[in-house]
């Protein structure tokens, strides 16, 4: 009859992702006639466990291209993002995200612009990023073993037979 051992491991025991829509808006230099162009670059994340949830910092760069003085001249304006998300990720088996916890965040689809507009002298910027979490965690296995594993078997010296080269005849008179 086999019985069950746990084995403790390390396994991912939560694993989510989130598709976020953010606004921002930020004001040039320059009275903007046309937006030309828009680029997100540098995204920069972590996880961090914030009470049993799942908190990310992040921070991205987004460049702007755009004309000015009655579109006569281009500039590009770079301006760094942050952002915070709290993020509750389901766990499985009833475990609890701690402090031991490896939390790994993963960007699913990169940030990138889906809309900029011009809003009184201020570019305002519509931004979309999908990131994937995943926590991995201890966990138990339960792996099935035979009863016998543990004996021991019995291993025999083998005995040395001598080989007898020339036999004496005489040896008995």
């Amino acid at each position: 009859m086999a019985g069950f051992k746990e084995i403790v491991t390390k396994a991912v025991i939560g694993k989510a992702k989130k598709t976020n829509h953010m606004n921002f808006s930020f004001t040039p230099d320059e009275k903007v006639d046309t937006v030309l162009g828009c680029w997100v670059i540098n995204h920069n994340f972590s996880g961090v466990n914030e009470l049993g949830k799942v908190g990310i910092h992040g921070s991205f760069d987004v460049n702007v291209w755009y004309s000015y003085d009655n579109d006569t001249k281009t500039k590009v304006n770079s301006k760094k993002f942050n952002y915070h998300e709290v993020l509750n990720v389901p766990l499985k088996d009833q475990t609890t995200l701690s402090n031991t916890s490896e939390i790994i965040v993963r960007s699913l689809k990169q940030p990138s612009v889906t809309n900029v507009s011009v809003d009184n002298g201020n570019i305002v910027l519509d931004v979309e990023k999908e990131l994937g979490v995943e926590i991995v965690g201890d966990t138990k296995i339960k792996v099935p073993v035979e009863d016998d594993f543990d004996e021991y078997e019995e291993i025999m010296d083998e005995v040395e037979v001598e080989s007898i080269d020339s036999v004496d005849e005489n040896y008995l008179e």
